[in-house]
């Protein structure tokens, strides 16, 4: 390497490391640093990038709303290339990956004290898609709310290759931008947006905001009542969409060939029915002649199945509440299935009349309080009436009251047959604190405690119904 070059290498890393100090300074301290600020706006300007990066109060949507071909540099920017890695890593590229992840990172993570407004809001939890685009996931996928595909395997939406360090960062991550969403939504006077229908409609459902029209559902009335329960149920039919998509990917049960396949143009089988004809075929006349039409059998053999899903609905328990109540409700419209559902905390209440409504479901639970699973359990083992087609899949943090007492009667739901699925969380961030008391003894048991994205709870389920 020539002094030139030398020279040039040493020009970039220190225009890095300006743009990450700056970062740093940042979100520590809200005051500007004068020589920070100064030298970083020289760098962004000589690398061609609009200083409107290092503004705070700019969307990242707002940027790319005037520059839009920054959008693709967003996508996976924090998703590394391998050949980056094995080779000689380009400098002056390194630079400009710097003062873009120092925007969105500042946006996501400075978010400072006193009263936020819907508008602020709205702008952060823009500012995180983004975020969770630049890691190469869908927008929403790591904050607990929708359940996307999260972190796309082994490519980041950029068409970066991920790493292993990304793949660490990405689990870690999820419930930080969840907590900071939740925070940012205490600090609303959500009851005053509520009340206005311009300000409620800036509000983008969301966990947190759902977690919080919950909680507080009994002290709304009027106007402010009518808006918390259209997010509500918008954020649940988002959510809905995606499960159900999930859910009916795998048909239920095996096809029944006792039974004569239905006569319908829908089930014909047209390349049999050529195959089979093909000795009518009149080369003279170049005519196939068909004397006998074949049709595909699409009855399934099935037995009914009955699914009994358990809640806690502790505060510590929401994300996994109004998943699993969407995730009922979505299986209760399955053929041949028998769903019933109930939530507790010191208290239990059997959902199930309004299984196939997951919005009316919701608002009939009392999120926070205590954990006792025995009361729970008192709803739950009559209903296990032919334990061989039943499956019983239990949420919950399992920070019990009666913990030797709760476990019998799980123990004894097990060995007499049925299927019992203990689970420690279904969120999109896929992170839980589980009681290891029972997460010792569920593994002796031979039932593991299911732990992390919604999808493995669906593939259990989807197992046990088509066995």
């Amino acid at each position: 390497m020539t002094d030139q070059q030398t020279t040039a290498v040493d020009a970039d890393e220190n225009r890095r490391q300006a743009l990450y100090w700056r970062l740093l300074a940042r979100l520590f301290d809200s005051e500007e640093q004068a020589a920070l600020e100064s030298a970083s706006l020289a760098v962004v300007e000589d690398i061609g990038l609009p200083p409107a990066l290092l503004d705070p109060a700019a969307s990242v949507d707002s940027i790319v709303q005037r520059h839009p071909r920054l959008a693709a540099e967003f996508d996976g920017l924090m998703a590394p290339d391998p050949d980056e890695e094995d080779g000689e890593r380009d400098r002056a590229l390194e630079v400009r990956r710097a003062a873009l992840v120092s925007k969105v990172l500042l946006n996501v993570f400075a978010t400072g004290s006193g009263t936020v407004t819907a508008g602020q809001l709205s702008r952060w939890q823009s500012d995180a898609g983004w975020l969770e685009r630049a890691l190469g996931c869908e927008p929403g996928g790591l904050r607990g709310g929708r359940p996307g595909p999260g972190p796309l395997p082994g490519l980041g939406t950029g068409g970066r290759r991920t790493t292993p360090d990304l793949g660490t960062l990405i689990p870690q991550i999820g419930p930080d931008l969840a907590g900071i969403e939740a925070d940012l939504v205490r600090r609303m006077r959500l009851r005053e947006v509520l009340a206005d229908p311009k300000l409620a409609a800036q509000l983008t459902p969301s966990m947190s905001l759902i977690e919080q029209l919950l909680r507080d559902k009994n002290n709304l009335s009027g106007v402010a009542l009518a808006n918390a329960k259209a997010l509500i149920r918008r954020f649940v039919d988002e959510v809905a969409e995606v499960l159900r998509t999930q859910v009916e990917k795998a048909s239920v049960g095996s096809l029944d060939r006792s039974v004569p396949p239905k006569r319908v143009f829908r089930n014909l089988d047209l390349d049999r029915t050529i195959w089979k004809n093909l000795t009518n075929w009149s080369p003279e006349e170049e005519r196939l002649y068909v004397d006998r039409l074949y049709y595909r059998h699409t009855v399934r053999k099935t037995t009914p199945q009955r699914l009994i899903v358990v809640v806690d609905q502790s505060g510590s328990m929401v994300d996994s509440m109004v998943n699993c109540t969407i995730l009922a409700s979505i299986f209760a419209g399955l053929p041949k299935v028998d769903v019933h559902l109930i939530a507790y905390d010191t208290q239990a209440i059997d959902l199930t009349p309004w299984v196939h409504d997951p919005f009316e479901t919701l608002l009939r639970t009392n999120l926070g309080g205590g954990t006792d699973g025995t009361v729970a359990m008192a709803l739950a083992q009559p209903k296990i009436a032919e334990p061989r087609n039943t499956v019983v899949v239990w949420i919950s943090d399992f920070y019990e009251w009666r913990t030797e007492e709760l476990l019998a009667s799980m123990t004894a739901i097990h060995r007499s047959g049925a299927r019992f699925i203990p689970v420690g969380s279904v969120t999109s961030a896929g992170r839980a604190s589980v009681n290891p008391w029972f997460r010792e003894r569920f593994k002796d048991l031979g039932t593991p405690v299911i732990s992390g994205h919604i999808r493995k709870l669906v593939h259990e389920l989807k197992t046990f119904l088509t066995q």
